[in-house]
């Protein structure tokens, strides 16, 4: 029998149709505001021929805007996809086609972008968001529920073997994911999420579904700025912010001895365990940090640290959330103290399976569990540590990186006969990819640079390419990414 829920907008704006919903600079939106935002916007897509259960994607910026045609699409029950602007049109057009989107909106700002992939996948229908503001109105019903079941969007996340994976979310799993961070961290009448993660991440997405679902405001940046955030977070408006690592350490640095407004309660940690002097300086200015573990495919945080324990179990993530379960498989064995394994999640905030990948499916999932590829291991306590991030995903700046995506982009030069790819560590970023290459032909690094240039999105492009006699690899001739280090040259950062 399939569960249904009130839609979660329009409830909102019957609930509580004054309190604020969005706040972006000096302009702020009630709940009912938004809503009426919302049905316009449905309006001028419907008139496009988007009808329900159609896709549509999205190329959007942190604004305003953006957040109107979230939801929007979720008035029409319209499937969304969100696309990473900072990838190639190439990727993008993946990404588009594997999804079967009907629809690609953008941000004015990317309209370079969108004629790329116009001049590629012509067939795809285009509109900017301000040529959307001039199309006509069509009338069209507000559904009044939500099949808990229903897709509501879609986030594409690179696989081991470098190809993307739509991941689906329900809004049963935004729902359920809500419902965990709330038993976790409370609601309070005075709450607001500072939300400066890009909205094309379920880290973005998941604090606007919060918003409507809790009834407390956003206040959106369009993107990150230390200064201006650490100015907001001592005003006393905000009382929530979600963070990666490399944020959070350009926000202690530039603090300058002072510390937040009182009624600042939690400093969300994402993106990898934190190093234990940026845990030591927060704590010493008094910054809440609650230390977590998710992924896409758990629909933002699954496990997360209480910061009383951020020093104690420094390097945990914590505990599942209320209604999720955690596990780790060690050689056919479950929940050994302190003995390595993969770790396996489940519960309602996790997603489905991914968009057509039955094999996919068939190897991610076992009796209801997911199984991440992360290894890690609990403690005495069932606190989570987490010791290699799907093995060898490379974190950079908060962006998911798979060496393997590389590695494809540098053996498709005639002149490499083999790659590999690893992360190093990087004082910005928290780590940046290098390469290595096997040549068959003689190459400079220059040309292979440039020639990763044309088909990876800046972030993902090798800081240095190396070239090697042979690459270490295992007897079944696999290669062995953790032994690439063992190869660079001395005077390299390891």
């Amino acid at each position: 029998m399939e569960t249904n829920i009130p839609n979660f907008l329009k409830q909102r704006a019957f609930l509580t149709p004054n309190r604020n919903a969005l706040v972006y600079e000096n302009k702020a939106w009630s709940f009912i505001e938004l809503f009426e935002e919302a049905k316009i916007y449905a309006q001028k897509i419907s008139s496009l021929g988007i009808k329900e259960e159609d896709t549509v994607a999205l190329l959007v910026k942190n604004r305003p805007q953006t957040v109107f045609i979230i939801h929007a699409l979720q008035q029409l029950r319209v499937k969304t996809v969100f696309l990473n602007h900072r990838l190639t049109p190439s990727e993008l057009i993946f990404q588009l086609k594997d999804s079967q989107a009907k629809l690609l909106v953008s941000d004015d700002d990317f309209i370079n972008i969108q004629n790329d992939i116009h001049l590629l996948y012509d067939s795809l229908q285009l509109t900017t968001i301000q040529e959307l503001k001039h199309l006509p109105k069509k009338e069209m019903e507000v559904v009044n529920e939500y099949i808990l079941s229903d897709i509501c969007s879609v986030m594409y996340t690179s696989g081991t073997t470098g190809n993307p994976k739509g991941v689906l979310q329900t809004f049963g799993n935004h729902w359920w994911s809500a419902i965990g961070s709330a038993l976790n961290l409370g609601i309070k009448e005075d709450d607001a999420w500072l939300c400066t993660v890009p909205i094309f991440h379920i880290s973005g997405l998941s604090i606007l579904m919060r918003s409507v679902i809790y009834g407390i405001p956003v206040y959106l940046m369009e993107q990150f700025d230390e200064v201006r955030v650490n100015r907001l977070l001592q005003t006393g408006n905000i009382t929530i912010m979600s963070v990666v690592g490399t944020m959070l350490q350009r926000m202690v640095t530039s603090l300058n001895g002072q510390g937040y407004h009182e009624k600042f309660r939690c400093m969300l940690l994402g993106g990898g365990p934190a190093p234990r002097p940026l845990l030591e300086a927060c704590a010493e200015k008094g910054i809440p940090v609650f230390q977590s573990y998710g992924m896409t495919e758990t629909s933002s945080q699954i496990v997360t640290l209480a910061p009383e324990d951020s020093i104690r179990k420094l390097g945990s993530a914590g505990k599942p959330l209320f209604p999720a379960q955690l596990k780790i498989i060690s050689e056919g064995k479950g929940n050994i103290p302190n003995e390595p394994g993969e770790i396996f999640v489940k519960g309602p905030n996790v997603t489905i399976g991914y968009l057509n990948r039955p094999e996919a499916n068939q190897n991610s999932f076992e009796d209801g569990w997911l199984k991440t590829g992360d290894i890690g291991y609990v403690d005495e306590e069932g606190y989570l540590f987490v010791m290699d991030r799907r093995s060898d995903l490379i974190i950079s700046g908060g962006e998911n990186i798979y060496p393997a995506e590389i590695e494809e982009v540098l053996l498709a030069h005639p002149n490499v006969r083999e790659a590999g790819v690893t992360g190093i560590a990087d004082e910005i970023w928290g780590q940046v990819p290098i390469g290595f290459v096997v040549l068959n032909h003689p190459v400079s690094e220059d040309e292979l640079l440039s020639f990763c240039n044309q088909k990876l999105a800046k972030y993902k492009i090798p800081k240095k390419i190396f070239k090697a006699e042979a690459l270490p690899r295992n007897a079944s001739n696999k290669l062995l990414r953790r032994k690439l280090k063992e190869i660079l040259p001395k005077d390299m950062e390891k």
